[in-house]
């Protein structure tokens, strides 16, 4: 039986959070979002507080937690804020996983105590105009030439790669061609800046107006070969690897997405009067309140267990693919049910439900879509 009581350390971290996410984050979520500003001062806060090194141990600048507490913390952000938990989840699995995970120790000597201190940020480059999950798109190449590496090309929804702090771009490109024509894809450290290396304007998203996110260029950008990050032509399972635990990562923020529209929606229905009454006295809403309640707590049970699995070292890939599905289809459900409790004020940029409304949506694309977790499931069932 999956055990879901939390050690008086992990209560501890989550309150931390929890009291940081409401007195510092909240209060300045609506103007960064309807300013589309990216947090600073939020960010340098999750810094001071070690959020980035959570998963990280000591030696590297780490707190020496593991990657549940990550998702504890990641939970509690992103009741109140879906662009400042994605910021940290992005900086952590993203950016600094892949050189911890794979990064020789010279590798990880430079990067990571940078990375783990929130003093700088990295991005993880996989996604192009044409490639996501088929790796046989990729189109970014990487030459080897006088010792360095010649990288061209573009990424696409890069997440945390043009902010004023990061300082570094990990790449899949194509090295080579293996037996049969497949293609061979390495992954490489691109420092930030190195001449050639662009990130372009920012998106215009419908949501996660907070986050930073550019596609990028590479016009000839050389860096040393040493810069190869892990084994050469490993470089697109390794960064699936990463995306297999980040799926554990995006659950957990998914979670706090769907438990902020129950908070918000317990709240607002508590107080607001129709009829001469409470509209939380009203079946049709409480039964709402209880389906939204429902769905976050089967959701975070589901990326509980995928963590527990990951971190005992047993396979967990289809529990993973199972809690990023339960939960991104919680936090867009809770979303629009949270945005009809409150009604006409749902629709008000202001209120916190609105912003879960356009945040959520993302949640079933972003680290493998609702159907890309269908396919891992159903082939992890031998289907």
């Amino acid at each position: 039986m999956l055990d879901t009581r939390l050690t008086d350390e992990q209560v501890q971290l989550r309150r931390t959070v929890e009291e940081f996410a409401r007195e510092v984050v909240a209060p300045a979520s609506y103007q960064h979002d309807r300013d589309k500003t990216f947090p600073y001062e939020v960010v340098r806060g999750m810094a001071d507080m070690g959020l980035f090194g959570l998963p990280f141990p000591e030696e590297y600048g780490g707190m020496g937690g593991d990657y549940f507490a990550l998702c504890l913390a990641l939970e509690e952000l992103a009741r109140v804020d879906q662009s400042v938990a994605i910021t940290l989840e992005a900086g952590c699995s993203l950016g600094a996983m892949p050189v911890y995970r794979f990064g020789t120790e010279e590798q990880k000597q430079e990067w990571l105590p940078q990375l783990t201190s929130g003093q700088a940020l990295g991005a993880f480059g996989l996604t192009e105009p044409g490639a996501g999950s088929d790796a046989g798109g990729t189109r970014t190449t990487a030459v080897l030439e006088d010792a360095h590496w010649r990288i061209n090309g573009t990424k696409a929804f890069i997440t945390n790669s043009g902010t004023d702090i990061t300082r570094l771009v990990t790449v899949t490109a194509v090295t080579g061609e293996r037996p049969g024509g497949r293609k061979e894809i390495s992954s490489i450290l691109v420092p930030v800046p190195t001449p050639g290396f662009t990130a372009e304007p920012a998106y215009d998203k419908v949501g996660w107006h907070a986050s930073d996110t550019h596609p990028l260029s590479f016009d000839d950008v050389r860096v040393p070969e040493e810069n190869l990050l892990g084994e050469q032509g490993r470089g697109y399972a390794n960064f699936l690897s990463i995306l297999d635990e980040g799926r554990i990562a995006i659950a957990a923020l998914s979670v706090g997405a769907a438990q902020g529209c129950v908070d918000e929606s317990v709240r607002y229905a508590r107080d607001r009067q129709a009829f001469g009454r409470p509209i939380a006295q009203n079946q049709a809403i409480s039964f709402k309140l209880a389906r939204m309640e429902a769905r976050a707590m089967t959701a975070r049970a589901a990326y509980y267990d995928a963590a527990a699995k990951m971190l005992a070292g047993l396979p967990f890939k289809k529990e993973a693919a199972v809690a990023k599905l339960v939960a991104g289809e919680a936090a867009m459900d809770n979303a629009r049910d949270a945005t009809q409790i409150h009604g006409g004020y749902g629709f008000m940029n202001e209120y916190l439900v609105s912003r879960h409304y356009r945040d959520s949506k993302i949640l079933e694309v972003g680290e493998g879509t609702t159907e890309v977790q269908l396919m891992l499931i159903a082939r992890e069932l031998g289907v």
